[in-house]
């Protein structure tokens, strides 16, 4: 489904050139479930803006569906079946979650139909009351609100490749056992899409086919969580 060949990026003048991905390779099937993970300053969010869109690779390639994405923009990405959920969710004034939730399953009705029954189900897979689907998507809901919602409308997108970029950051109070149950859900409704989880959370890590770790702008390990989980944990990853 997704290819990323070669993957360099870089930021900052000739002379002070920083390097956050340096000729990175890495294959997501169909169906497969990757988290991927790695100390702070290790590129993966850096990889999953590339993969979205929101950056333009320095070098390398990005195939998607066997088609060359490199050059696309989000908007292009998102036409083709790519979903993005913030790490840190944007604000929409005078739209509500409702709106947003429309908007997101909006030719994609396998997880959300245009009936009231159905909203007030995924609002409430995310942890909130049936009152939020009133509310702006403003400053005047918490950070943790905000992303629960940009979950949920991510879910409403039913994209063939969703990324989740940290999707625990801000959701303190909100349990984590909850979030995994919703990744899992989320699988056995359409099993035959790709996930890719950017996190730290073992709860998260768990639940996936294959880990990635990432180190300097490269893949460090790769492999099932059983074979995996035992080293980061060792190196206290």
């Amino acid at each position: 489904m997704l290819q990323v060949k070669n993957l360099s990026f870089s930021v900052g003048p000739a002379r002070k050139r920083s390097t956050i991905l340096n000729n990175l390779s890495l294959k997501i099937k169909p169906s497969e479930f990757v988290v991927i993970t790695g100390p702070n300053g290790s590129g993966k969010s850096t990889l999953a803006k590339l993969i979205m869109g929101l950056e333009k690779a320095t070098d390398g390639q990005i195939i998607f569906n066997q088609q060359n994405i490199t050059d696309k923009d989000i908007t292009e990405r998102a036409r083709l079946g790519i979903a993005f959920a913030f790490q840190q969710p944007p604000h929409f004034k005078g739209v509500t979650v409702k709106d947003l939730l429309q908007i997101s399953a909006t030719g994609h009705e396998t997880f959300l139909e245009d009936t009231e029954t159905d909203y007030k189900k995924l609002i409430e897979t995310v942890g909130l009351d049936e009152s939020y689907l009133e509310r702006e998507v403003n400053n005047t809901l918490s950070g943790g609100e905000l992303k629960r919602i940009e979950i949920a409308s991510a879910i409403a997108r039913n994209a063939q490749l969703t990324v989740f970029d940290e999707p625990e950051a801000g959701i303190d109070i909100w349990s984590f056992e909850k979030l995994v149950q919703i990744f899992k859900k989320f699988r056995n409704k359409a099993p035959e899409r790709a996930l890719i989880v950017i996190s730290h959370q073992q709860r998260l890590i768990r639940q996936a086919d294959r880990i990635v770790v990432l180190r300097n702008g490269q893949i460090a390990l790769e492999g099932q969580p059983d074979d995996i989980l035992p080293q980061l944990q060792e190196e206290n990853v």
